[in-house]
């Protein structure tokens, strides 16, 4: 067997990222070959993702990126099992690079699209393997989606301060000089704040699962049972529009400004700049 040194046991430490001890075993059965080692190293991470296919993974970070000419923009979760990896600086480093995987890949939609993808001769999936080597905990991607347009439109983000949730939107406009208006990029960003904090199930009451509204008449229904048909057909109703109040992302009342909805923001703002403008769709993604 070949003399492991302390050197090429920190050049190995510094290449993979691994405690000392796993890469002296590693150099150890290696021979002293560095590539074999590396080898091993990896394995090793997929043996512990693979021991780990069930365990939790509810913590993790979300992330967000624009293209330069702010045309597309991606939203993506990582996902760990502890709340001390995700704020480790290798998690953070990973999950950082994600972002750029979620630009690169070559589809809006579907995790598999970005594991593949390659950056610098590198797959996201292998950045896993190797975070997972480190760290011993399962590490997986979570939801995904990227937004684009094609000029005539704008997106807005925001991660909540805590990295656990965060929003995106996509927002078609009249023009471009609309879409490239300040007033409409501030609009954007706090539409996108709005959707992190106030939770909404559907853009509109037509985007509503019909299921879920099936459900929500039968228990309106069912708490009036007992008055005279004509009227329980009004109070579901009216509850019903409430319900769309507080659960459809244009009806909702602004949490900046609740003497508005998210529609009567939008509508007012584009038409200070001399266009209109209509969200197209959404996403929120939240770990924990």
């Amino acid at each position: 067997m070949a003399e492991i040194s302390a050197s090429i046991v920190q050049k190995l430490r510094k290449m993979s990222g691994q405690g000392m001890m796993d890469c002296k075993k590693a150099l150890e059965e290696s021979n002293g070959d560095m590539e074999k080692a590396m080898e091993i190293l990896r394995k090793k991470g997929l043996a512990t993702l693979a021991k780990r296919a069930e365990r939790e993974t509810s913590e993790g970070i979300v992330v967000s990126k624009k293209t330069d000419n702010g045309k597309t923009a991606s939203l993506a979760t990582l996902c760990c099992e502890t709340d001390f990896v995700a704020k480790s600086d290798d998690f953070i480093a990973a999950a950082n690079k994600l972002a750029d995987y979620t630009l690169a890949c070559s589809a809006d939609e579907g995790v598999e699209n970005i594991l593949n993808t390659s950056v610098n001769g590198k797959s996201f999936s292998d950045i896993i393997t190797d975070l997972v080597s480190k760290t011993g905990e399962k590490i997986q991607l979570g939801d995904f989606a990227r937004f684009s347009h094609d000029g005539k439109g704008l997106i807005g983000s925001y991660i909540h301060f805590n990295n656990k949730v965060g929003s995106m939107l996509l927002i078609e406009t009249s023009d471009e000089k609309t879409a490239a208006s300040d007033a409409l990029k501030t609009a954007a960003s706090d539409i996108a704040m709005h959707i992190t904090a106030a939770k909404p199930i559907a853009l509109d009451k037509d985007s509503i699962d019909p299921k879920i509204l099936e459900t929500e008449k039968n228990i309106y229904a069912e708490q009036v049972k007992n008055k005279p048909a004509n009227i329980i057909e009004k109070i579901v109703e009216g509850k019903l529009h409430k319900f769309y109040a507080e659960n459809c992302l244009l009806q909702q009342q602004f949490v900046k400004d609740d003497t508005k909805t998210v529609a009567k923001l939008l509508e007012e703002t584009a038409k200070q700049v001399g266009g209109t403008a209509k969200i197209t769709k959404y996403v929120r993604f939240a770990v924990g």
